[in-house]
């Protein structure tokens, strides 16, 4: 009988923990479609105004344990955090945002947590009855092309296609606006919905592509940003990540100018030349040690640019070819020695590489500008290196050079007729014709995998506006419109 009273104490207490988790009037309680399948934690619970478009919202979320670093993204917008407790009469902890409904009958919650280290899913539910995207073809059911953008508009009519889309995120801005992680993963989780390949680039920080050499500090802050990345789960949908960008080159080196990027540095960073096999602290292993399905991808090198030179002449003796084909081989080395003491795919999964058309070459007077993409360009000066766009074929023959690298395959991520040595932009020298020729090129190149139009829409500033093909100035205007043409007639 003594028991008696601990029992009623006891049915009282969970009466009023059943109570508590009610929800108040004006309040309903959210379940995931597969609730029953799932544990009874984490529970959402919102109020009645979440059903009014435009109305200011409240939602809570409840869970058994006290994760950290927590985010709500409705319909891709993060909702605003308004506070966080532990309820010791229930053991639960509670998290409360606000956020504005969208204009829509049906959106979505998702929750997410450990975002320090890389957002984990946490759950995700459903206003409403989801309605089919009819109109919206899953990637699968897209036909696939080569054409694609740096930066492409997520309001673009792909006309059912599946193209690609090449983004960039610096480790040093990973929490600020359009550069830090959270801008990349809206963008990205757009773009795959789009039914888009996504590259991302991966940048130390703005002027410094690659952790300035023999700097460890900068080097494992670096490897940190590429294993968030790899573990976001709202970056899953990456189809690979590409590790920085025109390294032999001084404005991207503009941090430590007298300690540029070399290859050895550049080889280190990627699959650890120079180190023991069984040291795994490099982007390769990094990445695919949280993302096996990632590709991970050797960043381009900028052609025709002599800020730094190679140990290990290639053929054709000029000084970027010279430093693509040492880096290429130091790259294959690691490969080949890890390989040796068991540590398989320490290759490369490919190549970036930069195909910039060059029309107003003084050599083009005798052809028509459009047809440069048809021709070997050469200078005097540098031999049988190519000039113009076809240095992609230099960029090939490096490649397939090595044993480990040969016939990976290769992306061309930028890609215009921008002419960097007078600084004279798409929008004044795009001829008629060159995109439409460029892209017949690279649809026989089965090795290459993309061309990448640099840019296509860039909202942050000014900077890329006669470069952008979806608000297009100048000659551009006619690149945009073959863009469109080649997305319908070919695949």
């Amino acid at each position: 009988m003594r028991r008696l009273p601990l029992l009623l104490l006891l049915l009282v207490l969970a009466l009023m923990a059943l109570l508590w988790l009610l929800p108040s009037p004006g309040q309903v309680l959210l379940t995931p479609p597969n609730w029953q399948e799932t544990t009874a934690w984490p529970r959402v619970q919102t109020e009645a105004a979440a059903w009014q478009p435009g109305a200011a919202a409240e939602v809570w979320i409840y869970d058994t344990t006290p994760w950290p670093y927590v985010k709500l993204f409705v319909n891709g917008v993060e909702a605003t955090p308004q506070g966080y407790q532990y309820q010791s009469t229930t053991g639960l902890y509670q998290w409360r945002w606000t956020f504005t409904v969208p204009d829509a009958p049906d959106y979505q919650l998702v929750f997410y947590h450990s975002c320090q280290t890389g957002c984990q899913a946490w759950t995700a539910v459903t206003t409403g009855q989801p309605r089919p995207l009819a109109s919206s073809p899953v990637p699968g059911e897209r036909i696939p092309t080569k054409l694609g953008f740096a930066f492409a508009n997520p309001d673009r009519d792909w006309q059912n296609r599946r193209g690609w889309n090449v983004e960039l995120t610096y480790a040093q801005l990973a929490e600020e606006e359009y550069w830090g992680i959270d801008d990349l993963a809206r963008r990205v989780q757009t773009a795959v919905h789009n039914g888009l390949y996504v590259l991302v680039r991966v940048d130390y920080a703005p002027g410094q592509s690659i952790p300035p050499p023999d700097d460890q500090i900068a080097l494992d802050s670096y490897l940190a940003y590429l294993r968030r990345l790899a573990s976001d789960a709202r970056l899953q949908g990456v189809y690979g990540y590409v590790i920085g960008s025109g390294y032999n080159t001084a404005v991207n080196n503009s941090l430590t100018p007298g300690n540029m990027v070399t290859p050895a540095w550049y080889g280190r960073i990627f699959n650890g030349y120079g180190l023991p096999p069984d040291r795994r602290d490099n982007a390769l292993q990094t990445i695919h040690e949280v993302n096996t399905a990632a590709r991970v991808l050797v960043g381009p090198v900028s052609p025709w640019r002599t800020d730094q030179d190679g140990d290990i002449p290639y053929q054709i003796d000029a000084p970027w070819l010279n430093y693509f084909h040492t880096l290429v081989a130091l790259l294959d080395q690691a490969a080949q020695a890890k390989s040796a003491s068991g540590t398989p795919f320490a290759a490369p999964d490919g190549f970036a590489v930069q195909a910039f058309g060059r029309p107003d070459l003084p050599q083009m007077v005798a052809y028509a500008p459009a047809d440069e993409p048809f021709l070997d360009l050469h200078q005097a000066e540098w031999g049988e290196a190519q000039m113009g766009f076809r240095v992609y074929r230099d960029w090939l023959a490096i490649i397939n050079s090595h044993t480990i690298t040969a016939n990976r395959p290769v992306y061309i991520t930028a890609a215009n007729t921008h002419n960097f040595e007078r600084n004279t932009p798409p929008a004044q020298n795009y001829p008629p014709g060159w995109l439409t020729n460029a892209y017949q090129v690279i649809r026989q190149e089965p090795q290459i995998h993309a061309l990448c139009w640099f840019i296509d829409y860039f909202p942050h500033d000014d900077q890329w506006d006669f470069f952008s093909l979806s608000e297009p100035r100048g000659r551009v205007i006619d690149a945009a419109e073959e863009f469109d043409t080649l997305l319908q007639t070919k695949p």
